[in-house]
This record gives C-alpha cells, structure tokens and sequence, in this order.
C-alpha cells in the first residue's frame, strides 16, 4: 500500500532638447524561491492583517488592510495614487463637445468619418473625445487614460487628417516600447487609412536593417519604431536614411511612461538620440500617451514655451484610483513558492478556467516564461510564448496564433503587458507578482477591454505579500482569495499534480540543461556533451 502524500506548506529629456526626465526605476527581477523545511504543514496561512504592522501605511481613504500573519512584512514604500484630474470638457472652435459627440462633431475629416465606420468605430471614447481636438489645434498633448480606451485612434485620427492636408515627407514619428506594440499601431494606420496613398514605415528589432535604411530614404509619411532600432539607424545608417527626420511635425511616444523611465533596461538614451535627428521641441508638435502618468511624462508640460504656442493639454480622462476597469475582476492565490507551477496547473483545469477561450500567463523573467512554455505543453495544454529572446519571426507568428486561438495560453513577460489589444482574452494570471504596481495594471489591462468582463489571478508565495499590499494599495481594492465552488485546490494539487508536474519538469530542465528542447520537442539523435 502506498504511503500517503502530504500537503504542502504554503511558503513562505529632455523632450526633443529641453525635457529632463528625474529618475524612476523600471525593471523586473526573478521570483524569489523557498525550499520546504520541517515537512510539510497541513494548513495554509491567509492573507489576513495584523493590527500591529505598521511597516505599510494604506492611503487616507483606506481599503481594507490584508497583510499575513505571524510573517514579518518587510519594509516598502507603497505607491500612493496620485491625486487624479478628470478631463474637463473639451472646446472646439468656441463648443462645447458633450459626452455624447460622434467623430463628426470633432469635426474629423468625412474619408475618416468612412474609414473609422468600416472599421465598426462609430463613437469615440472619453480620450478621444478629449485629444482629437487638441491635437488637430496643433497643441502638446499629454493622455492619460486605462488600457483598451483607444489611445491610439486618439493620435491616429488627427495625425492622418492633418497629414492629408499636405502628404509630404515624413510628417509623424510614433516611438513604442514593444516591437508588438509598433506592429499593431503599424497596422491600425494601414487600416484608417487603407483608401488613402499613406506610406507608413516600420522600423523594429529582428528585420533587415538595410531594408529599413532604404524604407527611410524613400521618404515614407508614418514612421513607426521602437527606440533602440530608431537610434542604430540614426547613428549608423547614414544621412540619406535619417535625413527625413529633420522635417518631422508630430512625434508621438506610447506607453510614454516606460519609454522615460530612468535605472534598469531605460530605453531612455535611445529616445534621446532618435529626437535629436529631429527638430527641436519648439518647432514640433508633442503628444504624450500613457495609462500611468508619471513625473517624466508630467515634464513636458514645464518645458518653457513660445509667447504665441498654447499651453500642454493635459488629459487624464480616468479616475487615477480607479486604475483598472470596474468590469475586471480580480483575485489572489496564496500557493508555496517551491510549487508555483503545480497550482497554476491545477488552477487551469478546473471547470470554471477550462472553459476560458484565451489565457495570458506573465511572467517576471524569459527563463521562467521559457521553462513554464516548455513545461505546460508537455502538461498537453495548448500554449505558446513571447518574450525577448525569442527571434522576431517566433514572436510574430506565436502572437498570431494565440490571436487565432490556435493556442489557448500565451506565456509572457512584461513585452506583451503593453498595448497589446487582443480583445478575447478571458483571464490574465500573474505567475510572479511583478515588483511595480504600475506593471501589474498593464498587466491585468489584457483583459476586460473596453467594457468586456475579464478576470486575472495573482499567484502569492510567502515573499511576495509586501509586494501584493502595494498592489492592493495602488488600485485601491481589497482583492478575494480565488475561489470555484465545489473546488478544494489544495486537495487537487495533493492528489492529481505534485507527482505528475514534478517528474515532468525534471525532464524538461534536464532536457534545457542538455541542449535536446527546441520549443517543447526533442531533437533526435545524440547530442554531443562539451568537455
């Protein structure tokens, strides 16, 4: 008779020449992992306060405190959200433009009215409403607002009209933190303007440089690029690729709160070196838009400005404390650190999850995003992964086929948490509780897309709850422990996972270890060991 298994222990710039951008960090680092001391204890511990810790101070209009007891939080400096200023309305040639307004009463141009109509966008959301205007009047734009409110068309509708007027050049710089990200918008201004002669261009990571060099030279109308490929041309492809740039009228950052971020990963010098090949920010025009406005993002608005230029049009269209769609429903799972992958696999087989069309799975590290890919194909679940070190083909053709639904998960890193509008995702789960708050609104922002309800699961070791309070914290909600009626997950990991998912993923690290994995198959034939 076998012996019985026992439960586990729950465990624990200058904007063109003049924006000077303070310092902030942005970056990710590996879960922390714990081993299983002392056997294994039959309870779990809950995410419950203890009225004695004071190392975490919630705001002022309090949520309700979930700290864990008998463990010693250790000191963090929550993000308090700052205080938020809804868009005022907004004022076309002397009128008022009501909630209700229609793309015509912004007066867009009629062959855009046809385009957005075509494309089943008939009536614009509070940020376009608000920006629209302001950037057809020729002013500095700063936007704010949640993921999937339609920040792009924001920018993309009064770019494409003023461009239309005089179809010259290159008249627009759209820069991005993702080469996902620059795909879609790349796409979304082909398809505005799909009855027009635009020339849009995108310049990318893990394309021909030369190609791109002679995309430049012809004088495209759009460009669309990521920073860092931006910048290697401007520095080594030569006068007749970049000289374009210096006649560019709009520049655009997306996600503009990433692309300023200062410490780890800073794309921040990159930016710099792609605006100094353009004109200065006097002679441009400058559009910030993001779902997290930051001090960096907030700079533009004290660059000293001409006598006869309007003031920056700041619009935060939502509530900064209501950070993440009222339709999002979200929940924790406090699960041992040395059995992360176990719980994540049971929790997508329970009745409720199986039945969910599209999950996104984010990791902190590729290494992690990579093991788990590996690991949940062979746990027979239809998955694929994007991270940065898959080659640019893969990240194409893996996004692809999740949008298809070809396959079900899509395992990724912080490159898929922005922008990335793929309207059928169901549940968002955070594999590793990300080490800033704003991450994890960018996050859970995959789904429950404009007005669509969504869920996303947090999974919590022992050594991430001071993380998770400041979560709490910055989207002000007191999150439920996950639940599924009739489902004792612990009793399930007990007896259908800890065995299966332990041997399976000793194979796949071993099979990492020795080179004979490529995305989830064996290589055959023998594999030479190195001396």
């Amino acid at each position: 008779m076998p012996a019985p298994v026992s439960r586990p222990r729950t465990e624990d710039h200058e904007i063109g020449r003049s924006l000077e951008s303070p310092g902030s960090s942005s970056g990710v680092s590996e879960a922390d992992s714990l081993s299983l001391e002392d056997g294994y204890a039959r309870k779990r511990r809950r995410l419950s306060p203890r009225p004695s810790d004071s190392s975490l101070q919630l705001p002022q209009k309090n949520i309700e405190s979930t700290g864990l007891s008998r463990v010693k939080l250790g000191k963090i400096q929550a993000v308090i959200p700052p205080e938020s200023k809804i868009a005022k309305p907004t004022v076309l040639n002397g009128k008022v433009v009501d909630s209700e307004s229609s793309f015509a009463s912004l007066e867009v141009s009629p062959w855009l009215l046809a385009s957005l109509s075509a494309l089943s966008v008939l009536r614009p959301t509070s940020i376009q409403r608000s920006c629209i205007p302001a950037i057809l009047q020729g002013r500095d734009v700063i936007g704010g607002s949640r993921t999937g409110s339609g920040k792009t068309i924001a920018f993309a509708v009064p770019i494409l009209q003023k461009w239309a007027e005089d179809p010259v050049g290159i008249f627009a710089v759209i820069l991005t933190p993702t080469r996902e990200l620059a795909l879609q918008i790349f796409e979304q201004f082909k398809a505005i303007a799909a009855t027009q002669s635009l020339k849009p261009v995108l310049v990318v990571g893990g394309t021909d440089m030369r190609t791109q060099a002679l995309a430049l030279a012809n004088r495209p109308h759009i460009v669309i690029a990521t920073p860092g490929r931006l910048a290697d041309h401007v520095l080594n492809s030569g006068a007749d690729s970049i000289i374009g740039l210096r006649r560019t009228q709009v520049v655009v950052l997306d996600e503009a709160d990433r692309l300023l971020a200062s410490g780890p990963g800073s794309m921040l010098a990159d930016v710099e070196t792609c605006l100094g090949a353009m004109p200065p920010s006097e002679d441009r025009q400058t559009c910030l838009f993001t779902a997290t406005i930051t001090p960096e993002v907030m700079a533009l608005k004290a660059i000293s400005r001409a006598a006869d230029r309007q003031p920056v049009y700041v619009c935060e269209v939502d509530n900064q404390e209501i950070a993440v769609p009222a339709t999002l429903k979200q929940r924790y799972l406090q699960v041992p650190l040395t059995y992360r992958e176990v719980y994540l696999h049971i929790l997508l087989q329970t009745k409720g999850n199986a039945a969910k069309r599209s999950i996104m799975i984010f990791c902190n590290r590729t290494s992690s995003a990579d093991l788990l890919e590996r690991l949940l194909r062979q746990l027979e679940h239809k998955v694929t992964s994007l991270h940065s070190k898959l080659s640019q083909r893969d990240r194409t053709d893996n996004l692809a086929r999740f949008r298809a639904s070809a396959a079900r998960i899509l395992v990724a890193t912080d490159v898929a948490s922005r922008g990335l509008d793929i309207p059928t995702v169901d549940l968002v789960v955070n594999y590793e509780v990300p080490r800033n708050p704003d991450d994890y609104i960018h996050r859970v922002g995959r789904t429950a897309r404009a007005g669509k309800p969504g869920e996303a699961v947090t999974l919590v070791g022992q050594r991430d709850v001071a993380l998770f309070l400041a979560i709490e914290t910055r989207v002000c909600e007191k999150m439920q422990e996950w639940q599924e009626e009739g489902v004792n997950i612990e009793t399930r990991v007990v007896r259908d996972g800890l065995k299966e998912v332990g041997e399976i993923k000793r194979r796949v690290e071993l099979d990492m270890e020795e080179g004979r994995d490529v995305l989830g198959r064996r290589k055959r034939g023998r594999v030479k060991r190195l001396e």
